[in-house]
């Protein structure tokens, strides 16, 4: 009886039958794989090898139910209306370019289970990437660098008006877990609160009633900034505000976590008299020095690029990008300006005109320009060589 092309394939010496591996020998590949992608791969081979190796729990979502408020009244409603907030596996992913000096693609992030049960072969495994304006496109991570950014939270069912981002901290009491804070920042000079025991919004009322900047976590606390020139930070379980100092010095101000490493404050210097060039502006940053309660200003930031974000601003190390690829470290990048077309910001000697003296600031590199392909959901961008 002649061999059908199937089996022909799976007896060919050049296509192993991966799925007839051991279990053993399985069991052993299982415990030594590490990165949580290189699982991903791995549970893409088929049937037995999805069973053997669990989904990493660093790209699992948590969600939480909570309720929503009346966008009036700023009220909890009482009866019904409820909303999911979920914490995002968050990552950058650069393609690979096609030849040596060709532009670089740059995605930012979230990381979501494949419920499907096969996935085709040859090995693989794709991110579907979502763009204003077009149909989604699933993107092999094969083909990507991936760099892990952390967490994010994000906000699912419900769409406030004015809404701008959400910040959750777990609180960690002794016989009491799973208690936990929520901060959204929404509309002009609404920051709310949320706390697990009273599963109630509350508007915080000692904070600076205008628009909040950026609300972010960092070593277990919030840190907010505001466009009246100013940055507290929040203690979780009493819910008590302190002053951070100096006052920024720019009503356009962006907080920054590195990690748990550090926190950094943009404060982006717009001029008065000048007509207004996103990309002639100047910054000045600030780490936090959190046990004296300050901020303290620097000209490196090493090997980390700062990312200035709609929904969330991120930082990773350009450590491990290959020369030539155009990011490279002690740089920052807004990709929210209006301009389809941005520059990286150094640290550098600036003369904004003939009449002013030279300075040293951080201001925009012509090195390389960015050409800012979407701003939201997805953060893409194209560095030029």
């Amino acid at each position: 009886m002649e061999e059908s092309s199937t089996e022909k394939k799976r007896s060919s010496p050049l296509l192993p039958d991966w799925s007839e591996l051991p279990k053993d020998l399985l069991g052993m590949i299982s415990d030594n794989v590490e990165d949580c992608f290189d699982v991903v791969h791995a549970r893409s081979v088929c049937t037995s090898w999805r069973s053997t190796f669990p989904f990493p729990s660093c790209l699992l979502r948590p969600n939480y139910s909570l309720p929503t408020f009346n966008e009036l009244s700023l009220e909890t409603n009482e009866e019904g209306g409820s909303y999911t907030l979920g914490k995002i596996p968050y990552f950058l992913f650069r393609v690979q370019a096609l030849a040596a000096g060709s532009p670089s693609e740059y995605f930012f992030g979230g990381i979501g289970r494949d419920e499907s049960e096969e996935l085709p072969r040859p090995i693989q495994c794709s991110v579907k990437v979502e763009i204003q304006g077009s149909d989604p496109t699933l993107m092999k991570m094969n083909d990507c660098q991936i760099f892990p950014l952390g967490h994010q939270y994000r906000i699912f069912g419900w769409t406030p008006k004015d809404y701008r981002g959400v910040a959750f901290l777990p609180l960690y009491k002794e016989g009491r877990g799973g208690e936990f804070v929520v901060l959204l920042n929404y509309s002009y000079g609404k920051l709310m609160v949320l706390t697990s025991v009273e599963m109630k919004w509350k508007r915080f009322e000692n904070l600076p009633k205008t628009l909040c900047s950026n609300v972010v976590t960092f070593r277990g606390r919030f840190y907010v900034s505001f466009l009246t020139r100013k940055t507290v930070v929040i203690d979780p379980h009493s819910l008590a505000v302190t002053d951070l100092m100096p006052l920024p010095q720019s009503d356009l101000n962006f907080l920054v976590p590195s990690g748990d490493d550090e926190l950094f404050l943009v404060e982006v210097m717009v001029p008065e008299s000048e007509e207004l060039d996103f990309n002639r502006l100047t910054c000045n940053i600030s780490r936090l020095d959190e046990e004296a309660g300050k901020w303290v200003k620097v000209s490196d930031l090493g090997d980390r690029v700062l990312f200035i974000a709609r929904l969330g601003n991120v930082s990773c190390s350009a450590k491990e990008l290959p020369d030539g690829c155009g990011v490279s470290g002690n740089s920052i990048l807004f990709t929210n300006w209006p301009e389809s077309v941005a520059f990286f910001y150094k640290y550098g000697p600036y003369q904004g005109s003939a009449e002013e003296n030279m300075r040293t600031v951080w201001r925009t590199s012509r090195e390389n320009p960015v050409v800012i392909l979407n701003t939201f959901p997805v953060v893409a961008l194209r560095v030029e060589p």
